[in-house]
C-alpha cells in the first residue's frame, strides 16, 4: 500500500502548488481536506503518513470569530504528540507552534514580498539550505514563538522566526516556498485583494517580482521539499 498524504487547506486557491510533484515523485497518495466542507473532528490526527498544513488569511488567536480554529489546534496537538510526520506553511506553521505550546501575535506589519532568508546553522544543516540564496514568497502578518525544543532554523529582515523543526519530522514555516508564482499567483492577488489595498501594497509589484523570482523559487522550493521527504524515507 502507497503511503498517504493529507492537506488541511484553509482557502482554496492557497494549495500545495509546486510540492505536489514532488509528493507523486516520492509515491505519495494526496487528499485534501477543506475547512468548511469536512469536518476537522473526523479525522484521526494519526491516519495519514504525512500531514501538511497550509496557509490561510486569519490569526490563530482568532478561535472565538473562526471555532474550527481550536478544532484544528487539538487535532495538531494530538498528532505532534505522537511524533508523526508533520509540515507548516505560514497559518499552518502557527498552528503547529500554537499546538506545541508557542506564542503566536501579530508582528504589527505585513510582511508581503519576496526577499532572501537568513538561515541559522541548524537551517544550514537541514533542507533549508537548498533555499539559501533564493528570495521566497512572504505573506504574513502574524509570527509564531519558537516552540520549546524545536530549533530555529531561519529568519528574515522583518520576522525573527521564519522557520522551526523538531527532529526530522516535523517542520514549520512562515514563509511559503510552495507558491506558484506563475499565472496561478493570480488567484492570490484577487483572493487578498482588500489586504493588499489595506497594506498600501501594489499588486503589480508583486507580479513583477514573482516574474522576477518565480522559476528560483520553484527549484529551490521543490529541493528543498524533496530534500525533507528524501529524509523522511531514509528514517
Amino acid at each position: 500500500m502507497g503511503r498517504t498524504a493529507l492537506a488541511i487547506r484553509h482557502v482554496h486557491f492557497e494549495d500545495l502548488g509546486t510540492f505536489a510533484p514532488a509528493l507523486a515523485d516520492a509515491g505519495y497518495t494526496v487528499r485534501y481536506h477543506d475547512i468548511g466542507r469536512h469536518d476537522l473532528r473526523a479525522l484521526d490526527p494519526c491516519e495519514a503518513d504525512l500531514m501538511l498544513v497550509l496557509g490561510g488569511p486569519v490569526g490563530v488567536y482568532e478561535t472565538d470569530a473562526y471555532p474550527f480554529l481550536a478544532d484544528e489546534i487539538d487535532l495538531l496537538t494530538r498528532r505532534l504528540a505522537a511524533g508523526r510526520a508533520t509540515f507548516g506553511i505560514c497559518l499552518g506553521a502557527q498552528l503547529m507552534a500554537r499546538a506545541l505550546g508557542a506564542a503566536v501575535a501579530p508582528i504589527g506589519i505585513k510582511e508581503i514580498g519576496f526577499s532572501e532568508l537568513a538561515l541559522t546553522p541548524a537551517g544550514q544543516r537541514g533542507p533549508l539550505r537548498h533555499l539559501a540564496g533564493t528570495p521566497v514568497l512572504h505573506w504574513h502578518g502574524d509570527a509564531f514563538a519558537i516552540p520549546d525544543g524545536a530549533d530555529h532554523l531561519a529568519a528574515s529582515a522583518v520576522c525573527a522566526n521564519q522557520a522551526f523543526a523538531i527532529g526530522s519530522r516535523i517542520i514549520g514555516l512562515q514563509f511559503h516556498p510552495e507558491a506558484d508564482c506563475g499565472p496561478a499567483l493570480e488567484r492570490w492577488l484577487v483572493g487578498h485583494a482588500a489586504e493588499l489595498a489595506a497594506a498600501g501594497i501594489d499588486p503589480r509589484a508583486l507580479r513583477c517580482d514573482a516574474g522576477r523570482f518565480g522559476a528560483a523559487l520553484r527549484d529551490a522550493g521543490r529541493a528543498m521539499f524533496g530534500q525533507w521527504l528524501k529524509d523522511l524515507g531514509d528514517e
